[in-house]
């Protein structure tokens, strides 16, 4: 089922700038017992994305009341769901001047079931061959603008791996192809900077302020292969498989999962 601007809906216009300039933002949710998960980080994560595009904000009420009616219409506990923002239709050229009306697309998924199992047994990663550019203008905003993913997610399927850690130009480790990074040393956590490139995931948002909670320090950190190489933990996290544990990278293996696991109990504790 898919709802735009509030109605039941199949299309949108052909000239709306979402489809012909990608000129808008998403962010895909859990829907857990008819209720979007994380909905508070999902509202920052739109007000940081519309801030810096300066789209109009969103009604938040409206949004929610719109998950949770598509949450209800499948026949499930757990479903994906997804906002779509675009600056609408009008302008000329580039030029978003004489956009005022945006659209707001609401749609409900099947929820990855793969996803349980990547949780309880964890995930091997290989190392794309493929590089990320610096786009440091769109800081952290999942922009309707993915083809450096789409790219990354054939290159997955013509190898045969499940995900994959992605490098930027300069060989720094940015995130997976659909998750972000976290990294343990002893006791210090590690994620990748990503000011230049990548996006602030709202389960990184999560996992930042449980970790900070229980008195530990994450660094964000410009880091080559190297370090995850060296690393005692990894985990993986999004929106929908929540929290990961990485077993290998290439010929490395990780058995400790201890960080992993408390966050995937803190996370179980929302519900």
């Amino acid at each position: 089922m898919i709802l735009v601007n509030g109605s039941p809906a199949t299309t949108i216009s052909v000239l709306d700038r979402g489809l012909t300039l990608g000129d808008g933002l998403f962010t895909t949710l859990h829907l857990k017992n008819q209720r979007p998960q994380l909905w508070d980080y999902h509202i920052q994560r739109i007000l940081h994305g519309c801030n810096r595009l300066k789209l109009s904000f969103p009604d938040f009420d409206s949004l929610y009341q719109q998950c949770c009616q598509l949450a209800a219409s499948v026949d499930d506990e757990n479903a994906c769901g997804k906002i779509i923002l675009t600056r609408g239709s009008g302008g000329r050229g580039y030029s978003p001047q004489g956009c005022l009306a945006p659209s707001v697309i609401v749609s409900v998924h099947p929820y990855p079931e793969h996803y349980r199992t990547w949780q309880q047994q964890g995930i091997n990663l290989g190392v794309a061959e493929q590089r990320l550019g610096w786009q440091p203008m769109l800081e952290g905003i999942k922009t309707l603008n993915r083809l450096e993913q789409v790219l990354l997610k054939d290159e997955l399927d013509n190898r045969g791996l499940a995900e994959a850690v992605v490098l930027d130009w300069q060989g720094n480790v940015v995130e997976a192809v659909t998750a972000n990074l976290f990294w343990r040393k002893n006791e210090q956590i590690f994620t990748p900077d990503l000011k230049q490139s990548g996006v602030y995931g709202v389960m990184r948002a999560f996992v930042i302020q449980q970790l900070t909670e229980w008195q530990h320090v994450v660094k964000s950190v410009s880091s080559g292969l190297d370090a995850l190489l060296d690393a005692d933990e990894v985990w993986m996290t999004n929106a929908l498989m929540g929290i990961v544990p990485v077993t290998g990278i290439k010929d490395v293996k990780y058995e400790d999962h201890r960080f992993a696991q408390r966050l995937q109990n803190a996370l179980a504790a929302l519900a």
